[in-house]
């Protein structure tokens, strides 16, 4: 399938089942391609080889990290993407093993949440600076480029964190939904901040919070407060030439969701 050509897929850990289930899925509401969680593959070579069997087309692999909490704001504050010291090590390692899977796949995007970019404490920024600096420098190694997916701060700072950085080996992977489900900004606006750096993206949608410091609400595609035809126009407006992933994290009927969205983006795209 594809949306003015790009192509278009889902995210593998949405359908919460084994590479079978997600292939299976996949043929059932007719995608072809995938960004794939590839935490599995680092940690067992079974997965690896599972994956290497499907016949589907991988856009990008996302890692994420063992401590991660998104009970709520507060709690992935603390610990997500690379933040954590004490957990740093593990994670640098993790992610060079999600690197050499990615490589070996043949795919050249590897994502992560790289968690909150903290500008008021300086000691803190420059060692989330180098540690995100450590981690481009491997995927370069491998070919790859890191993708940072959005939310965690608004679209201004990001954007300065990346010119500040300033590594051919990092881009973003946009997720609208996110702009509002950490109430950091429009998501059309961020869209065009971030153009420059925009690879890849997800298809999700949300409903803002009403109580400062709580989440957002995710919802289906099309149901929340994006503004899908818009969306759809402005990635034209900005010339956006990668891929896209649908997303759904929450919900009882995800598969049903994630086909809903797939058959909105059909009618949008024409």
């Amino acid at each position: 399938m594809e949306c003015k050509n790009w192509p278009v897929g889902v995210c593998s850990w949405s359908l919460q089942t084994d590479i079978a289930g997600v292939a299976q899925a996949m043929k059932n509401i007719g995608l072809e391609h995938v960004h794939l969680g590839i935490r599995g593959a680092v940690e067992d070579p079974n997965v690896l080889a599972e994956i290497q069997d499907q016949d589907w087309r991988i856009t990008a692999t996302m890692i994420d990290f063992p401590q991660e909490d998104y009970s709520s704001l507060d709690a992935i504050k603390v610990t997500g993407g690379v933040v954590p010291d004490d957990c740093w090590e593990a994670n640098r390692k993790l992610f060079i093993g999600a690197a050499d899977k990615t490589a070996i796949l043949g795919v050249k995007y590897l994502s992560m949440h790289a968690g909150f970019i903290d500008e008021s404490d300086q000691a803190h920024a420059k060692v989330f600076r180098d540690r995100i600096k450590r981690l481009a420098d491997a995927a370069a190694d491998k070919g790859l480029i890191l993708l940072l997916e959005t939310g965690q701060e608004t679209a201004l700072e990001l954007g300065e964190f990346l010119e500040e950085l300033n590594h051919p080996a990092v881009g973003v992977n946009f997720d609208p939904a996110n702009m509002i489900l950490y109430d950091k900004g429009d998501p059309i606006a961020a869209l065009r901040v971030l153009a420059p750096w925009i690879k890849h993206l997800h298809v999700k949608d949300a409903t803002r919070t009403k109580e400062p410091g709580t989440w957002g609400a995710e919802v289906p595609w099309g149901d929340g407060e994006v503004g899908i035809v818009e969306f759809v126009s402005a990635l034209e407006e900005i010339g956006f030439d990668g891929a896209m992933a649908i997303e759904r994290e929450a919900g009882d009927e995800r598969l049903g969701d994630i086909a809903l969205a797939a058959d909105r983006l059909r009618d949008i795209c024409g």
